[in-house]
């Protein structure tokens, strides 16, 4: 099914002096702007007092907006309780893993487990749901606020101690299996009830890693329940809307593919400036990609969110210009405002929402850019912004995102199991995420995001960069499908309960790989470990992570030493260190090669992705590029830019059909 993709801006009417809405609202309708989100940082201003609601301002803005044809994203208060709520009720706030209360003071200043805020989060969101659930200009509404930003995911209160029990209990049933599945008879650390488990922070070394995992496993299923709980009110007042939440880029403290299953969709806040700057990136790229962003950081998002949202996905706030909460905020270069925007349609995104429409000259965020400056003139993120509305005004509806031939799997839980026990500081798997992404972006290749279970049908290739639980139902999706799988290191080296597996790494595949992970070594981050490739003795290294392991057949990579890098079976491979560009770059192409699947040698910075019957190709280089031979077809139509794109150019071409 086509169609049209929105763009929409954030706005604070709140921030504003209502005599110049009505102004702000045509000015956005005749910048081709068709959503705005509002209110989701409002609830001092709705409710005042307790029990005193104030709607008057809030249903004039809701008029002013509808009054311009603009559509209306309605997002509930909860991120940002007010003083006089945290006052009357001190256990909403959260506390630090030092034991610290977190204040009031800012934003996100509660605690996911207080039974104090659970009620009052489910009153205000009833309340504001009733008030405009069925209003016919609101077609989305958004729960809270990036839920878990700002490290407040893990709670370390009396309120989260208190639930943490109960879950325990809940998935355990007796102590004794707990005592069982965490190792307790270690350190005699062993519990007698469930009542005498405290939380895992304040011990003198590291606390016991299952321990450590439950609790990981506890906060995300908390998350988890708070939106699923907002999302039911809202639900209950305006049943034929879109609701959806915001999730963040490079953040992996709960599990979004759980977060799903409650929402229409999901969306995220894409950033690109701001997380290279704090992102897990090379030296070279934050210099080469300063006012670019990394190649793959904002593809990576879209198609990991399109799985989240089950398909679907929305980018609710998209960078406009030098944000304020990096290290260093550099200003996007020319062109490449419109080129984000561009890229996410080019991924499926349903709408692309601008963050903020205008820049504020109070409090916390006021050196973040808007679309206009505090004089009301236009900033250069604005002029990019009409563009890119113009450019997909001209390509009408869009056909739905496709499936790929190839696919990446990513998991949350082994995220947490890296963080819990690296096992050396150069160990970063989502540093693996991004490299394994980028060697199939870098040939051109689009990439489907999947969740560990889901089905394989139809995929000819099958990345899996590190899957550290042993899993039965993912084992079985392996087998089922005629896909080439290739398997990272770590994999299957831990039970469900967290110990190393009896019969060692990697577990049940032992059987499909024709190998046993004998043990393992983490290299310091500087040190290679020289090794070549089999065939033709070309160069390879071993770096991070080496998995010395006990294999049926040789190596297709070995180090000067003799340890093995990387091993085929049949439609399987592993690889038993974390790989550096050269050697993800040869293997990408000997595996589409053997999976036939067509490849590209893109130009450094150039990405494509496809959409249907439409190909995108976008310039994150610092310099011009030009397309590959062969990436436009014969008789293709190139409809958007050229075949010679410079720093921050988009092309768009329409494919002949059948070829």
């Amino acid at each position: 099914m086509a169609s049209q993709p929105v763009l929409g801006v954030c706005y604070y009417p709140e921030h504003w002096d209502p005599a110049g809405w009505k102004r702000d609202a045509d000015s956005m309708a005749a910048l081709g702007l068709q959503r705005v989100r509002i209110g989701e940082f409002a609830w001092a201003r709705v409710e005042p007092e307790p029990g005193q609601f104030d709607w008057n301002w809030l249903d004039e803005a809701v008029e002013t907006l509808a009054g311009a044809g603009l559509e209306i994203m309605m997002g509930t208060p909860t991120a940002t309780p007010p003083k006089w709520l945290v006052d009357r009720y001190p256990d909403v706030l959260a506390v630090d893993r030092h034991g610290r209360p977190r204040r009031f003071g800012s934003r996100r200043h509660y605690c996911l487990s207080s039974r104090s805020y659970a009620r009052e989060a489910a009153r205000i969101t009833g309340a504001v749901a009733a008030r405009y659930g069925r209003h016919p200009a609101i077609t989305h509404w958004q729960t809270d606020n990036e839920l878990g930003c700002h490290d407040t995911v893990r709670s370390y209160s009396s309120e989260a101690a208190r639930a943490f029990r109960l879950w325990l209990q809940s998935r355990y049933g007796s102590i004794d299996t707990l005592n069982q599945a965490w190792g307790t008879v270690f350190w005699s650390q062993t519990y007698q009830s469930f009542d005498a488990v405290d939380l895992p922070c304040l011990t003198v070394t590291e606390p016991n890693p299952a321990h450590v995992m439950d609790f990981k496993r506890f906060s995300s299923d908390v998350l988890v329940a708070f939106n699923a709980m907002q999302v039911e009110i809202i639900r209950g007042h305006a049943p034929n809307v879109v609701i959806l939440h915001n999730s963040m880029g490079h953040f992996f403290q709960f599990d979004h593919f759980e977060l799903g299953k409650d929402l229409d969709t999901v969306g995220w806040d894409s950033y690109p400036l701001g997380f290279l700057d704090v992102g897990p990136y090379p030296k070279a790229d934050k210099q080469d990609y300063l006012r670019q962003g990394h190649p793959d950081f904002a593809g990576f998002h879209h198609d990991l969110y399109a799985r989240c949202g089950g398909g679907r996905f929305q980018v609710i706030e998209q960078q406009p210009g030098p944000v304020n909460w990096a290290h260093h905020n550099p200003a996007p270069l020319p062109g490449m405002v419109a080129l984000w925007t561009l890229e996410a349609v080019a991924h499926g995104a349903e709408a692309v929402q601008y963050f903020r429409w205008r820049q504020v000259p109070i409090a916390q965020e006021q050196m973040h850019a808007g679309l206009e400056r505090i004089d009301g003139t236009r900033a250069p993120g604005g002029e990019e912004a009409r563009e890119a509305a113009e450019i997909l005004k001209s390509l009408g509806p869009l056909p739905e995102r496709g499936r790929a031939d190839v696919a990446l799997m990513v998991t949350y839980e082994g995220h947490w199991l890296f963080e819990t026990q690296p096992q050396g500081q150069s160990w970063n798997y989502e540093r693996m995420l991004l490299d394994w992404y980028g060697a199939l972006r870098r040939k051109g290749l689009d990439v489907d995001v999947l969740a560990p279970g889901d089905d394989l049908s139809g995929y000819k290739l099958v990345m899996v960069p590190s899957l550290p639980f042993v899993d039965g139902e993912v084992l079985e999706r392996f087998e089922q499908t005629g896909a080439h799988i290739v398997l990272g290191p770590r994999t299957f080296s831990r039970t469900p309960t967290g110990a190393i597996p009896p019969d060692l790494a990697p577990g049940s595949l032992q059987a499909v790989l024709g190998l046993k992970v004998l043990h393992s070594e983490s290299l310091p981050v500087d040190h290679v470990e020289p090794a070549r490739w089999s065939r033709d003795g070309t160069l390879a290294k071993a770096q991070i992570w080496i998995d010395h392991v006990d294999a049926q057949s040789a190596p297709l990579v070995q180090t000067e030493s003799g340890a093995g890098l990387v091993y085929t079976a049949g439609r399987y491979a592993y690889v038993a260190t974390v790989p550096d560009t050269a050697l993800l770059d040869r293997m990408v192409a000997g595996l589409c090669d053997r999976a036939g699947i067509a490849t590209l040698d893109l130009p450094k910075g150039l990405r494509m992705r496809r959409r249907g019957g439409l190909v995108f190709a976008m310039n994150y280089g610092a310099g011009p590029v030009r397309l590959p031979d062969g990436a436009i077809g014969t008789g293709d139509e190139l409809i958007v830019g050229t075949a010679a794109l410079p720093p921050g150019g988009v092309s768009i071409w329409r494919r002949t059909p059948g070829v």
